[in-house]
């Protein structure tokens, strides 16, 4: 049986970035494992790619919420990444590091030591941002830079929020979230720049570190006298494996995987592992609970005297995007989810933005389908920043190949109906406004007959979906019921942690694969102090 320091389950972005991390001294053998594949394909590097690959099975698990009435008793998609940098890979790069009130919260609620002052230096340390000033980090791995494309649409758009009262905001990630303008991703030179690159593409060359793609976790294995978790079980190449640590087992598998693996190794709700029929051997009942995600509308409206993606996309026009984009890396197919951000008040009583706004000059006929429209259109996306609804995820199976039951249980807050229905309003008074006269044709969605909270409130039931912020399953805190402690080890047993979007414990306002990774950078300056001890 092979014996490792540390073995990582999950190569996706905390994975990624925890190999590098914990080989870096030479002095830990690592191995990580990842279900899916290398995270090689041809619309991988292409920013625009992320349409294409957002429904592709080989870098997508495709995992679906269950149906709810609050979202009636629609099925909405859930991608994951698939693949080592998981879903760097397939995302909108969209880089955000949230309100500094955001981590002071978490430390509110007994996530000692994760306030804004403990975290921010850690954001530092990953970011390479050539265009930030003294509050960014300009020398880490992961480099970021502003959307370099630019539209009438959204030049119109920024002079219409000024003209609504919003201010403009030159880099919503140094302190100051409010405004709008440009969004920041993680591109480099026109191209996606994912944890891959920036994390684990430096470190396999390391003796130390060995990586096991298509490596399927069947589950933690525990020493139960012990109360220490030994090791893992996987299938590698169609055979079981059975792998050691020496020093800890790190869970990096995601929202969605992490408490299902906990679960399929007994560890997780007694009565949940009951219904599944797996014995309990480590009961810690709020795994898989506190399951939350941004919840987003879109806004459409028809176009007139401008192009818009709808038609650059599609026949010759495409192919001179193709012929630019290869010669020069510039042009449409560098863009992602978002190009111009908004980050504002539903309220202007509220202290701070509640809603955060994604614009493209674009619209899609089918949104979770990624199918754009054949006439001109354009785009808001509106979502709740720090919604209060809580979910949950389970296992329904003791298969590992049966995928979770996920639960989001969205906009059963009034205060988060309130929120979104207020951040859809002002969109509206936006569009309004007399710098975008000349190209809003007509409000095609929800249109101009939708006016009373109802008739907002039942769009949003009806059209919205999760815009892939899943966290919280897996909750760091102080008290006995999180699953993790503010040092991430799993409550009650040695040797087992959690370093992923599941421990975050309450959301944070905007995109949340930054957090990610700098959740990842801190967890890896936890274990390695744990290791010096």
């Amino acid at each position: 049986m092979q014996k490792y320091d540390y073995v990582i389950v999950g190569g996706g972005t905390a994975g990624c970035i925890l190999a590098n991390r914990l080989t870096a001294s030479g002095k830990h053998r690592v191995l990580l494992l990842e279900a899916g594949g290398e995270g090689r394909g041809f619309w991988i590097p292409i920013p625009a790619g992320f349409s294409k690959l957002l429904v592709d099975p080989r870098f997508n698990w495709r995992f679906e919420t269950a149906p709810e009435p609050n979202t009636l008793d629609r099925v909405i998609a859930v991608p994951r990444g698939k693949g080592l940098g998981g879903s760097s890979l397939i995302n909108g790069m969209i880089y955000v590091r949230g309100q500094p009130a955001d981590y002071d919260h978490w430390q509110a609620l007994g996530a000692h030591g994760w306030g804004w002052s403990d975290v921010e230096p850690y954001f530092r340390k990953l970011e390479n941002y050539a265009q930030g000033g003294a509050a960014r980090g300009h020398d880490g791995p992961m480099y970021l830079s502003e959307v370099g494309e630019r539209h009438v649409l959204a030049d119109a758009l920024l002079a219409a929020a000024a003209q609504a009262g919003q201010p403009y905001n030159a880099d919503y990630n140094a302190g100051e979230q409010e405004g709008f303008g440009y969004y920041q991703v993680l591109q480099r030179q026109g191209r996606r720049w994912s944890v891959t690159q920036g994390y684990l593409d430096p470190a396999r060359g390391r003796a130390n570190l060995t990586v096991h793609t298509q490596a399927q976790v069947l589950g933690l294995d525990l020493d139960e006298a012990q109360r220490r978790c030994v090791g893992v079980s996987y299938l590698h190449n169609g055979q079981r494996v059975q792998v050691r640590a020496r020093a800890e087992v790190i869970l990096a598998a995601g929202t969605v995987q992490s408490p299902q693996i906990l679960e399929l190794s007994g560890i997780g709700d007694p009565g949940v592992l009951q219904s599944i029929g797996v014995p309990v051997r480590h009961a810690l009942p709020a795994v898989g609970e506190n399951y939350i995600d941004h919840f987003c509308t879109r806004m459409n409206w028809r176009v007139r005297h401008t192009q818009t993606l709808n038609e650059l996309t599609r026949g010759w026009r495409l192919g001179l995007a193709v012929s630019e984009y290869f010669a020069r890396h510039t042009g449409i197919l560098t863009l992602g989810t978002g190009l111009v951000f908004g980050f504002v008040k539903s309220h202007p009583d509220l202290p701070a933005p509640d809603v955060q706004y994604f614009f493209m000059h674009a619209s899609y006929a089918n949104a979770a389908e990624r199918k754009l429209d054949h006439r001109p259109g354009m785009t808001l996306g509106v979502a709740q920043l720090r919604p209060q609804s809580v979910g949950s995820i389970h296992a329904r199976s003791a298969d590992p190949n049966v995928g979770p039951a996920i639960r989001p249980n969205f906009l059963d807050c009034v205060g988060d109906q309130d929120s979104l229905i207020g951040g859809m309003r002002l969109a509206r008074r936006i569009m309004d406004q007399p710098a975008m006269a000349r190209y809003v044709e007509q409000e095609l969605s929800p249109g101009a007959q939708t006016q009373s909270r109802d008739d907002w409130l039942r769009f949003a039931r009806e059209n919205g979906q999760t815009i892939y912020h899943p966290i919280g399953t897996c909750r760091m805190g102080s008290d006995a019921a999180s699953v993790v402690d503010t040092e991430l080890r799993v409550r009650g047993l040695d040797g087992l942690r959690v370093v992923d979007a599941s421990v975050i414990p309450a959301m944070v306002s905007g995109n949340t694969q930054g957090v990610v990774m700098m959740v990842a950078e801190k967890g890896a300056d936890l274990i390695l102090r744990a290791a010096a001890r």
